[in-house]
């Protein structure tokens, strides 16, 4: 297949570029590598990937249409995965007009290429934040996802409904995949699991929230991406094509729209983990205690987060299941051989 991703400098788009290479896909990337954080790290990514013929890349922001254009009709694609975002659910309450110009702006940027280009598939990030404050769980694709607490949650969301209408409208087919709480190797700087581990390793007290009493369905990166690589090939039927004699049978609780080749899929461990059970992990990988600092739940943070990913499983027969300590473990094994200087920054 020949492949357009958008954020392959980032976490995710790093694992999901690697695997596709390493199956004998061709990929181009697209990547704005801003400084939302160390772009030393984006930047190894990146070469890592250009280490693979099959591997090229543009640098530019999502928000600069012409550059998007120009790059995807370039790389003519079969499938356009689009993972480039502002992330984070506490940045946007300190700085909201980067998700508007990267996740709405940009998004929309990204729809108006795949309308022209009509790739096979055209696949798509959201996030288990969208749920906001539900709170039937395990959360289900079906439920409802209208209360929002962010404005990251609120612009994903709005994401999900702009490529219903573009699916609709320009017949692109189109999935939406939900992630867990994402964590592994490369992982961003901002997140959890780094924050601990650096840390503890420095003497540091780390901030846990709700004094511990929160629980994240944790999802191994390399397990998000293998569902990812799967889902590509599980392609949402047009609603005129959803007949028995195309060979067409319903699946139970899935979410394809009437109205268009469009459906949204979580993708997590279906395992919530005690926060606290998260840090004694990362505790016992490192071989040192934490100093930790209890404090209140941060606005915009749920409780807890708990995937129904059935779905997942009767689309592609697979489910992430990679437990929290070897996750950790793997993580900080990486940790320990980047800032050690084994791997090259």
């Amino acid at each position: 297949m020949r492949c357009f991703i958008t954020g392959t400098a980032g976490f995710i788009g790093f694992h999901l570029a690697r695997l596709l290479l390493e199956e004998g896909h061709t990929v181009h990337g697209f990547d704005g590598l801003t400084d939302y954080y160390d772009v030393r790290l984006k930047h190894r990514r990146h070469a890592m990937l250009r280490e693979y013929p099959a591997f090229t890349a543009t640098e530019a922001m999502l928000e600069d249409a012409a550059a998007l254009n120009a790059a995807a009709q370039a790389a003519q694609p079969d499938v356009i995965i689009h993972l480039a975002a502002q992330a984070g659910v506490r940045y946007s309450l300190q700085n909201p007009r980067a998700y508007i110009d990267a996740n709405l702006v940009g998004t929309f940027n990204l729809l108006e290429v795949a309308k022209v280009l009509k790739p096979r598939h055209l696949l798509m990030a959201s996030t288990s934040s969208v749920y906001g404050a539900n709170t039937d769980m395990p959360f289900a694709e079906t439920q409802k996802a209208d209360t929002p607490l962010t404005l990251y949650a609120a612009t994903k969301k709005a994401n999900e409904a702009m490529a219903h209408a573009y699916a609709h409208i320009h017949g692109v087919p189109t999935t939406l995949f939900r992630f867990f709480t994402v964590y592994g190797p490369w992982g961003r700087p901002d997140m959890a699991l780094f924050k601990f581990t650096q840390g503890i390793l420095e003497g540091r007290p780390i901030e846990i929230y709700n004094h511990g009493d929160m629980y994240r369905d944790f999802t191994y990166v390399d397990d998000l991406v293998r569902a990812i690589r799967l889902l590509i090939d599980a392609v949402p039927p047009a609603p005129e094509e959803r007949t028995p004699e195309r060979g067409w049978q319903p699946i139970e609780g899935d979410t394809l729209s009437p109205a268009a080749p469009w459906r949204v899929v979580n993708i997590g461990n279906s395992q919530p983990v005690r926060l606290l059970d998260f840090v004694e992990a990362i505790e016992a990988a490192l071989g040192k205690p934490a100093i930790r600092e209890y404090l209140p739940m941060q606005t915009g943070d749920v409780p807890v987060t708990w995937a129904d990913c059935s779905l997942l499983k009767r689309l592609t027969g697979y489910q992430p299941q990679t437990p929290v300590h070897e996750g950790v473990r793997a993580f900080v094994g990486w940790y320990q051989r980047y800032h050690g200087g084994e791997i090259a920054p």
